[in-house]
């Protein structure tokens, strides 16, 4: 353990020592940091049985600064237990940053791969984008998940190809057969958003293989690649900046989605149109990973970068962001489908039913299924401010008109285009609701922070069910 790491270790406990952990937007269910920032998810995965979940971490800054990875644990994906960090930028390699990265397990030892952040001191008119910055690919190794061993450059950006710029990152790995493969995010100097495919035979050694793009431009930057097959369907999944044009210029301002890919991703390929994961305010840098029982699990930063319109009233209380509530991804009629890990369905208690017509009030953290819902006549209202309807094709997510930034952090309106509503899952937790339309072909998420807690369901013909959420807290 060198200097860096010692003082930066001191730093962190005391950060955390001082923090509030009382503050009135603090959730239940979903992954929050214990003081300062926190954004991308990293190293999802499961060793031995225990679910470990790792996030880009910054303690001192609660807008962001130095990044380190923090680190939870879980049984079931519902309780979860905080172990520090586990990652320090404490190496020439990536002393201003542990960026985005992944796990591989195997053989019972954790592999995590991740991108090392340095950024040269400005002095020499760097841009950052050419110049200025070092992008380093990382694997350090554990037996348990909880004590990690020492870190190992594998790649600089001069082991990219020549026609990328410095932005080279989040590298995802998994293997088939008995080659390993590893995804990178990366731009090109012609400013066109791309992933890059390694391939391995000894998770150390890395050789580049092909560059994997759209026929068209699509972005300047692909970020946080991800690959995966469900239900026959292979899925690439990308966050993408620099969309212009309808209907981007409607939405948030970066993109988290995926392509269906046709053919083989390492050979000839056609990638489908983009579809997004999400279609609300919050969400971005999706990662997934494999259950021991099969499940493929999606999990997202309940965040959003760059957006300097948003607000966060966390901010008051010493700390910013979450992640998404764990989603299993499956295929239904031919599409793909995201819903809550069906462990919560354990935690699930049945305290409200009605038809046409809901109104609860007080209640913070819940899950509500709307099922059988006719001619799409339906609304729901969250705490006078906050509003799911149907209009025109579109199942739309948006914030009243005079409503204060308080409530909507900045923002007003989300859409997506569907033939129409049959059902609805809600899933609220003190300080943001996600939303499964139906059987989760299309999903909303937001923040918001209401002054006074309620909900009113307005839905012909509906069967409404509420739930409460039963749960030990623990050390979040």
């Amino acid at each position: 353990m060198n200097a860096l790491k010692k003082d930066l270790m001191k730093l962190v406990e005391q950060a955390e020592s001082n923090a509030k952990r009382d503050g009135r937007f603090r959730q239940e269910l979903h992954l929050m940091p214990p003081v300062g920032w926190l954004n991308d998810p990293n190293g999802f995965c499961q060793l031995k049985g225990i679910y470990h979940a790792f996030f880009q971490y910054s303690p001192f800054d609660i807008s962001g600064g130095l990044k380190m990875w923090g680190h939870y644990t879980s049984r079931d994906m519902i309780v979860w237990q905080y172990e520090g960090v586990a990652i320090y930028p404490d190496q020439p390699f990536d002393c201003h940053g542990i960026y985005s990265g992944c796990a591989l397990v195997e053989n019972d030892e954790m592999y995590l791969y991740y991108t090392g952040n340095v950024r040269l001191e400005d002095g020499e008119n760097y841009d950052y984008v050419l110049s200025g910055r070092e992008a380093n690919t990382i694997l350090v190794k554990s037996q348990d998940g909880i004590r990690f061993g020492r870190k190992r450059l594998l790649m600089r950006n001069s082991d990219y190809p020549a026609n990328l710029t410095l932005h080279v990152r989040d590298p995802k790995v998994w293997k088939e057969g008995v080659t390993y493969y590893m995804l990178q995010g990366a731009r090109t100097k012609d400013d066109r958003g791309e992933a890059l495919l390694f391939h391995s035979e000894d998770k150390v050694k890395w050789e580049f293989d092909q560059e994997i793009q759209t026929d068209n431009k699509f972005g300047y930057m692909w970020e946080c690649p991800d690959y995966f097959t469900v239900g026959g369907k292979k899925v690439l999944s990308v966050s993408v900046q620099g969309l212009t044009g309808k209907p981007w210029d409607e939405g948030n301002i970066y993109h988290s989605g995926y392509f269906l890919v046709d053919g083989s991703i390492f050979d000839d390929y056609r990638l489908s149109g983009y579809r997004l994961w999400d279609y609300g305010f919050d969400y971005y840098a999706p990662q997934s990973f494999a259950t021991g029982d099969g499940r493929r699990i999606l999990i997202a930063w309940m965040g959003m970068p760059d957006c300097e319109d948003y607000t966060n009233r966390t901010i008051e209380e010493g700390w910013q962001h979450c992640f998404t509530f764990p989603r299993e991804i499956f295929v239904a009629e031919g599409k793909i489908r995201q819903r809550p890990v069906r462990e919560l369905e354990e935690r699930r208690c049945l305290v409200r039913q009605a038809r046409n017509h809901l109104q609860i009030e007080n209640d913070r953290i819940y899950e509500i299924d709307i099922k059988d819902i006719q001619d799409n006549r339906f609304q729901v209202t969250f705490s006078e401010s906050l509003i799911l309807e149907y209009a025109d094709h579109c199942f739309v997510m948006r914030f009243s008109e005079g409503e204060t930034e308080h409530i909507s952090g900045g923002r007003r309106r989300r859409y997506a285009e569907i033939e129409s509503v049959s059902s609805i899952k809600i899933l609220a937790d003190v300080s943001s609701v996600e939303v499964f339309v139906n059987d989760g072909e299309v999903v909303f998420s937001t923040r918001y922070y209401p002054e006074r807690y309620k909900i009113d369901i307005e839905a012909e013909g509906a069967d409404i069910r509420m739930y409460s959420l039963l749960w030990e807290k623990t050390g979040r």
